[in-house]
């Protein structure tokens, strides 16, 4: 978020006078300390009416700290009015974010070095064969429910179908993913993202158990869904000073443009060779997660003690049920086929090399003609 807006009450010509002064007086004045950095702080009202409602606006990312202004922003883009906080992050960088993106890069390339790259009609994302990520650790219902391979709700995240597939999912991780771990931290931000995996890997078992599922969209849909969560529990936070009623206008603008995002990647999740049950139990797995992480944040003791009662006794129903449903129903709509990745996808593909799990496909094929 790059810039935020305040609304204030109208003021008499002579107090919109001095402000307009003061906000002059501080620009020169960092501007003569900063020249060669970033431009200075300020809070400007836009109107001069003195009958109009005057808007303040503060960019959040080039404020510089000022004894001059009402208005600093530190280093770390800690957002102060009078030294009261309104926007305080947990840290510089989102290390884990960082750190998650590198290590899906230098996977997707040793899978593509390994098992080869796939023709376009196999493989349109430009990446390796499906047997190839089902070799690396992708969601294989089959691995998961009759192999007993539960770390393959996690795994997926790790893995990406190609490359239009991974520069789509890190950009917004890169961006969004790493802003989020800033306001909150990097513990909470992993929490989320885990939780969020498993969820989109659960849903994914039981509405498409015979597809191959990889990509880390489903946990960036679930760090969507705890910032939605974020701004419910938050929702009754006072607004009786100015920093208090500036961080409730951040908190407002953050949530919908969350919601904006959230939407657009519901209405992209429906489209071929995406995975959106996924998507749609990533998000609601990190929203579920959020209520209750955040409502710990909430000082009214009822309303903090109730949010939290709701979203773990929904965070139960939720992951009970999906994995009541995964080992029952899903269980057994899995198709045998899908032992051998190989050979289910060689139905499909004229053609189909098998680069990665071809040991395991000689084997199902020795037994399937009695070891002839």
């Amino acid at each position: 978020m790059k810039f935020f807006k305040r609304n204030r009450k109208e003021v008499t010509p002579s107090d919109e006078t001095e402000q307009l002064a003061s906000a002059r007086t501080s620009a020169a004045a960092a501007a003569a300390t900063n020249s060669s950095r970033n431009p200075p702080s300020f809070a400007s009202p836009l109107k001069s009416n003195s009958t109009a409602t005057t808007t303040e606006i503060y960019d959040i990312e080039n404020i510089q700290k000022n004894p001059n202004s009402n208005v600093q922003v530190d280093e770390d883009y800690n957002l102060y009015i009078d030294g009261e906080p309104v926007y305080i992050v947990k840290q510089k960088k989102g290390y884990l974010s960082i750190l998650f993106s590198l290590a899906q890069t230098v996977i997707l390339i040793g899978m593509m070095i390994q098992c080869s790259v796939a023709p376009m009609r196999i493989n349109p994302m430009i990446g390796p064969y499906p047997d190839a990520l089902s070799y690396w650790g992708a969601k294989n219902s089959y691995d998961i429910l009759y192999d007993h391979e539960y770390w393959r709700l996690f795994t997926p995240i790790l893995l990406h179908a190609g490359i239009f597939h991974l520069v789509c999912n890190i950009a917004v991780q890169l961006d969004t993913g790493a802003f989020f771990e800033r306001e909150w931290g990097s513990f909470i931000w992993l929490l989320v993202y885990l939780g969020s995996a498993a969820a989109g890997s659960i849903l994914s078992v039981i509405v498409s158990p015979n597809t191959i599922g990889v990509g880390s969209s489903g946990s960036v849909c679930g760090l969507f869904g705890a910032k939605i969560a974020e701004a419910i529990c938050r929702c009754r936070e006072s607004t009786k000073t100015d920093a208090k009623e500036l961080s409730h206008a951040i908190l407002c603008e953050q949530f919908a443009s969350t919601l904006c995002s959230v939407i657009l990647i519901l209405v992209f999740s429906f489209i071929p060779y995406v995975d959106w049950a996924a998507h749609v139990g990533g998000l609601l797995g990190g929203f579920l997660m959020g209520i209750m992480i955040f409502s710990l944040q909430i000082k009214t003791k009822r309303w903090k003690i109730g949010m939290f009662a709701v979203g773990l006794l929904a965070s139960v129903i939720f992951y009970g049920l999906g994995i009541h449903q995964m080992f029952n129903d899903a269980k057994n709509n899995v198709a045998q086929e899908m032992s051998d990745v190989c050979g289910y996808y060689q139905q499909f593909f004229e053609g189909y090399e098998c680069r990665c799990m071809l040991e395991r496909h000689e084997q199902n094929g020795n037994n399937a003609g009695g070891g002839n």
